[in-house]
């Protein structure tokens, strides 16, 4: 069952930690080594992916770590790429919100490694899908999209559409519900979405 939590906006008065507006120029920030294990070749390869938040710290890095575990379970890691970035740049280098990170942690997933980075122009060179958490993520990323870009620009969650829902709510500034409603709604929009490529894509 997935938690109620009020979505996307913070609550009056907040904000987040100075460092750009959220349509800011995409830099390369962050350390993303860590994240693939020698995908293959973009030849061989059935999809790219790139999950998108606001500042790549709690919603995104969760729906790249669930999105690479069910691919490893799936047997097809290795014929995936997976990222995530954020609009912002507030939090670039640091590591995910700690209590994304002991969250998803009570669920298998670990996201200690990952680093967080700005969406950058290069981005949509290099992935097929380019899947935003929320409606304001969708429209910075389309203000930045190139009119010659020839993959997928949309919400993740549209790809489970039987969850009633649009958007995943943005945690940062709630409580532990929060966090354990990203990792319900990611889950189960994943699952969709990997089935879509293994139905969509071409075969090895």
């Amino acid at each position: 069952m997935v938690h109620a939590v009020s979505a996307a906006r913070p609550p009056r008065g907040a904000k987040r930690p100075p460092g750009g507006s959220a349509a800011a120029q995409p830099q390369a920030w962050g350390d993303h080594t860590t994240r693939a294990a020698n995908p293959a070749p973009a030849n061989e390869r059935l999809a790219s992916v790139l999950f998108v938040c606001m500042g790549n710290i709690c919603r995104s890095p969760t729906a790249e770590a669930v999105f690479r575990a069910q691919a490893m379970r799936a047997g097809l890691l290795d014929r995936l790429l997976i990222e995530s970035a954020g609009i912002g740049d507030w939090h670039a280098g640091q590591p995910p919100d700690s209590r994304a990170i002991t969250h998803a942690r009570r669920r298998g997933y670990e996201l200690d490694a990952l680093r967080a980075r700005q969406v950058r122009r290069e981005d949509f060179a290099r992935f097929d899908y380019v899947l935003a958490m929320d409606l304001r993520n969708l429209r910075d990323l389309k203000a930045l999209t190139p009119p010659d870009y020839r993959g997928y620009v949309g919400l993740l969650l549209d790809f489970a559409p039987r969850l009633g829902l649009r958007e995943v709510p943005d945690p940062y500034f709630g409580g532990a519900d929060g966090f354990e409603t990203v990792l319900e709604l990611t889950e189960r929009a994943c699952e969709r979405l990997l089935e879509h490529i293994r139905n969509t894509q071409r075969p090895a």
